[in-house]
């Protein structure tokens, strides 16, 4: 099943995507399900499943405007530098003994076809193409075996960057991880029942229909598993949290960095998922 949140007709809504439809869940599990959040906390996969299954459309995909899928989690974990070659891409041949992580605010963060905001204060707003886990059970100190099972889905994440922000503090990235559209998610959760997260998911990313990043999550440093068991380790995961797994390595491109610019295009694609596509525009 693939969820979305979306506005449709001057309202906000959750339902099911169907072919190039929306079946509207809200219309019909409301008051109970008000939100995909309110379907993570309240075991109801099942029931969003069973109210989608045989049922028409109620709005063609092209009317509804895609907002990030889960509205307003508790938490938004990023983990860093996480692909082999991206690891050595920063002239770091060691395999980190820990993940390196930081927060994300979900204000920062677009739905799907909404604009990616480069601010007035940098030109380098920077993208990351990336995989994300969306927790659907609770849990602390999740043992290895049985950490997928805790996954409800997975979705899209564009983790934009303003990269001279990066380093104002000493030790952190959160000023340049953070500001306000610089990034997005989307455009959907493919529930994990559809996705077989044991086995190697193909990204590519593409900045105006060029390839700038290729690689699968076989070349992920600290796997899904590993990832989620750590971090549990010292947080409780909840229903809704988002882990955005890291990203590869970009193909260069001579010796500069590309900065986005008003008017690129962002693609970053798994079959398995679907296409998360974003404009950049300048901020007003």
């Amino acid at each position: 099943m693939k969820l979305a949140s979306y506005r449709v007709r001057g309202r906000e809504s959750f339902g099911a995507v169907v072919g190039e439809g929306v079946v509207d869940l809200k219309l019909r599990l409301a008051p109970r399900y008000e939100s995909v959040l309110d379907l993570l906390r309240g075991d109801a996969l099942a029931v969003a499943a069973a109210a989608a299954r045989g049922v028409r459309p109620d709005f063609p995909l092209r009317e509804v405007e895609l907002l990030p899928p889960v509205l307003a989690p508790e938490k938004i974990l990023c983990i860093g530098i996480n692909y082999a070659n991206r690891n050595a891409d920063y002239g770091d041949q060691d395999i980190p003994k820990y993940p390196s992580m930081f927060y994300r605010t979900p204000l920062s963060l677009v739905g799907h076809g909404q604009p990616i905001v480069r601010p007035r204060e940098s030109e380098q707003l920077d993208y990351e193409g990336e995989i994300a886990l969306v927790i659907g059970r609770a849990g602390r100190r999740i043992a290895s075996a049985d950490a997928l099972s805790h996954v409800a889905g997975v979705t899209l994440c564009n983790e934009g960057t303003i990269r001279d922000w990066v380093r104002h503090g000493k030790f952190n990235v959160t000023q340049g991880k953070n500001w306000d559209s610089t990034g997005s998610i989307g455009p959907w959760i493919v529930t994990a029942d559809e996705v077989d997260l044991a086995k190697p998911l193909h990204i590519t990313v593409k900045l105006n229909g060029e390839v700038t990043q290729d690689d699968t999550t076989a070349s992920l440093i600290k796997s899904f598993t590993e990832t989620i068991t750590y971090v549990s380790t010292f947080m409780t995961l909840k229903p809704g949290d988002i882990i955005v797994t890291g990203t590869p390595v970009k193909r260069k491109r001579g010796g500069e960095p590309v900065w986005l610019r008003p008017g690129d295009t962002i693609e970053i694609e798994v079959p398995e998922i679907g296409v998360l596509r974003n404009t950049v525009v300048a901020e007003q």
